[in-house]
């Protein structure tokens, strides 16, 4: 029997300069996409993304682009290699677009400019130095989310990435983020990290932000995946083409629950989930939430054809 496995997408973090520089030297595919991606864009993706500046890359409107081609380019290989398909899908924030691409949900061309305009809209929601992002080590999800109750103080702090167990990130307004990472300390909390953001993703100071990609969304061709895609907002596949809009709308604002998301692949049966983008952070994820998993990242080409050889693929 072959193996029951799922493709997980990365968000933003994952970016690097000359990322899939090795394995589009031997494969072509990955080149073509950039430039599809590039010609929609109107600037070229692909020399951005290999030769940087990284501060032009990080800006967020260039980020999500960046990694949604790295990822559609690697899915793009697979299919060229393989017959096989996951049973599942989904990603991480960001992420959740690649996977509707890959699903075809929605083209390439719509989701690179979407996603441009997404993090446009995450940018401008909330001035630089008013937002901040903290990942909190070591407590379970109720306590974190209680911190968040305590530190308020009538501003916006709440738990927003469900990462793995014992690991959540709180995003809100910079001296409410503040005050709960210093109440984590107190409660017993291992290791509170701030993280290098300007936006406080998934949480309501989007809300905004979310209400203009509704506009965005609604002028896009989607369809349903035609293969189930898991949202970040309900760990779940959407059943009409109206609920997958919303909830995608819904994502901007609200917590991503990615512990629940792998639950949700394990309890239907898969065995392996293969990170199909720029880096390894949901591999380690994955692997943390369900230490039975088989994981593995596709950007390198050993690594890829290892997955390949897994799945016993000639």
């Amino acid at each position: 029997m072959t193996t029951q496995f799922a493709f997980a997408f990365p968000g933003q973090g994952s970016q690097q300069v000359g990322m899939l520089s090795a394995i589009a030297a031997e494969q072509s595919v990955i080149k073509d996409t950039f430039a599809e991606a590039s010609a929609a864009l109107s600037y070229d993706l692909w020399e951005l993304v290999q030769q940087g500046p990284a501060e032009v890359l990080n800006k967020t409107e260039r980020t999500q682009p960046a990694i949604l081609t790295a990822s559609v380019a690697l899915w793009r290989l697979w299919q060229s290699e393989t017959a096989l398909k996951p049973e599942l899908m989904a990603g991480h924030s960001l992420g959740e677009y690649s996977a509707l691409v890959c699903a075809e949900a929605m083209s390439l061309v719509d989701a690179v400019k979407l996603v441009r305009l997404r993090g446009q809209l995450m940018q401008d929601a909330v001035a630089e130095g008013e937002g901040a992002m903290a990942a909190v080590i070591g407590l379970d999800d109720e306590a974190v989310a209680a911190v968040c109750i305590e530190s308020a103080e009538q501003q916006i702090v709440a738990p927003v990435n469900y990462n793995s167990p014992g690991q959540v990130v709180i995003a809100g307004q910079y001296e409410a983020v503040e005050r709960a990472m210093a109440v984590a300390k107190e409660k017993g909390a291992k290791k509170v990290i701030s993280l290098p953001v300007s936006v406080p993703s998934h949480c309501l100071l989007m809300k905004p932000a979310a209400e203009q990609l509704a506009e965005a969304l609604a002028e896009i061709d989607l369809s349903q995946p035609k293969i189930p895609v898991l949202q970040n907002v309900t760990a779940a596949a959407a059943e009409t083409v109206e609920q997958l809009q919303g909830n995608l709308v819904k994502q901007l604002y609200s917590p991503v629950l990615w512990v629940d998301t792998v639950q949700s692949m394990v309890n239907a049966g898969i065995e392996a989930i293969y990170e199909c983008g720029p880096g390894k952070v949901l591999s380690g994820l994955n692997k943390r939430i369900h230490r039975r998993l088989a994981v593995a990242s596709l950007e390198q080409s050993d690594a890829f054809d290892a997955a390949l050889a897994a799945l016993n693929v000639n």
